[in-house]
């Protein structure tokens, strides 16, 4: 088995066609259906299912259960040849690090900012997604980081918790609950609510809680971002419930804290368990662990920094 036949297998996946994939990795067609068929042999399995035709090109169940493995292996050894390379100084290298959306902003932006003056080599891929997304791609090793909500439960990856986010209820500064100082849960019942799409933790959490306490808020909007939902809010089209970190610093909208029982989530750092991390995610990793520990140590009357 040699690792070009990995990657060529994971082109025909990802593009269902031989001919797209011989396209995109400039072979001939001929010369990577070999190189295909050679790995199947080493293998011992089918990995394609090779319809008659342009059809698509799908993969058998033995093929969609090496699939992951396949991924590992490839994304393991492009973070060996990342380590190797950064192994100068970090003069030059990749880091791959993901957040949830109201994450990028808050907690990853500013730590990206610092990192990429220190290490200006490096280039930054960065995905924006839901934890529920972000989890599998670090443990499948497309992402070296993310900063995702707790709990998580992939046995591949560990995480490390950083900080717990409050979260408040945002409003428009001329809505009815806007001169209040706190909120219960049990006030949202029948109050218009903007949701956060599906696959949001903010989405999962909201809902639960309402459920525990037994309310049912009116959901006037769904299917929002961040953005989009924050917006909402400010026009006036109902409440929502977001990370006190989230609020803009402009005083456009009003965030209220819950009581009795107050509401948060616990951000946490999430890698792989079986590696160590390349360099310039350890160096990352480093960064926005000291950032939290400086913040934990600020005292009460200094804002951290």
């Amino acid at each position: 088995m040699q690792l070009h036949q990995l990657a060529y297998a994971l082109a025909v996946a990802e593009e269902k066609s031989f001919t797209r994939a011989a396209a995109r990795l400039h072979l001939a067609q001929p010369s990577l259906s070999r190189q295909v068929r050679l790995l199947e042999q080493e293998l011992g399995v089918l990995l394609f299912k090779r319809g008659p035709g342009q059809g698509p090109v799908t993969l058998t169940p033995d093929g969609a259960a090496l699939l992951p493995f396949m991924q590992r292996v490839l994304a393991d050894v492009e973070a060996a040849g990342a380590e190797a390379r950064a192994l100068s100084g970090m003069a030059r290298g990749r880091l791959a690090v993901g957040a949830t959306p109201s994450l990028i902003t808050s907690a990853l932006a500013p730590a990206l900012v610092a990192f990429h003056a220190n290490h200006p080599g490096i280039d930054l891929a960065v995905v924006e997604a839901g934890s529920h997304q972000l989890v599998p791609q670090v443990a499948s090793g497309e992402l070296d980081l993310a900063l995702v909500v707790l709990p998580v439960t992939d046995p591949l990856v560990v995480t490390t918790p950083l900080f717990d986010d409050p979260l408040v209820l945002a409003t428009a500064r001329n809505h009815p609950f806007a001169g209040r100082s706190q909120v219960r849960v049990r006030d949202l019942d029948g109050l218009d609510l903007v949701m956060f799409r599906e696959g949001y933790d903010l989405r999962a959490v909201t809902l639960s809680a309402c459920l525990e306490a037994g309310v049912e808020p009116h959901l006037v909007s769904e299917g929002a971002e961040m953005a989009g939902v924050l917006s909402f809010v400010a026009a006036g089209l109902g409440a929502a419930v977001v990370p006190a970190i989230a609020l803009p610093g402009d005083g456009s909208l009003v965030g209220i804290p819950f009581t009795g029982p107050t509401l948060s989530r616990t951000v946490a750092l999430a890698q792989r368990g079986d590696r160590a991390l390349p360099r310039p995610a350890r160096a990352l990793a480093d960064q926005l662990l000291a950032r939290h520990l400086a913040t934990i140590a600020a005292p009460a009357s200094e804002p951290a920094v």
